[in-house]
């Protein structure tokens, strides 16, 4: 079950960077996410950091953007 989240998480991030929407984003995450599945727990962490990675740039642009006026 924590592969199928990590899956959907990537696939949300790759069809982020796109900028197109929705069907792009699910193939990848489903067809990843069975990837990630298959290399066991090295996947996992591999899928999982990249999430974060993406998350925690996403956080520190947003707290380094000016303030809108």
């Amino acid at each position: 079950m924590i592969g199928k989240i990590i899956g959907a998480l990537v696939g949300r991030e790759m069809d982020r960077r796109d900028g197109s929407g929705g069907m792009k984003g699910a193939a990848m995450g489903a067809l990843i996410g069975g990837g990630l599945r298959r290399m066991g727990p090295l996947g996992m962490i591999l899928g999982g950091g990249y999430v974060a990675k993406k998350a925690y740039d996403r956080r520190r642009a947003s707290r380094s953007a000016p303030p809108v006026i």
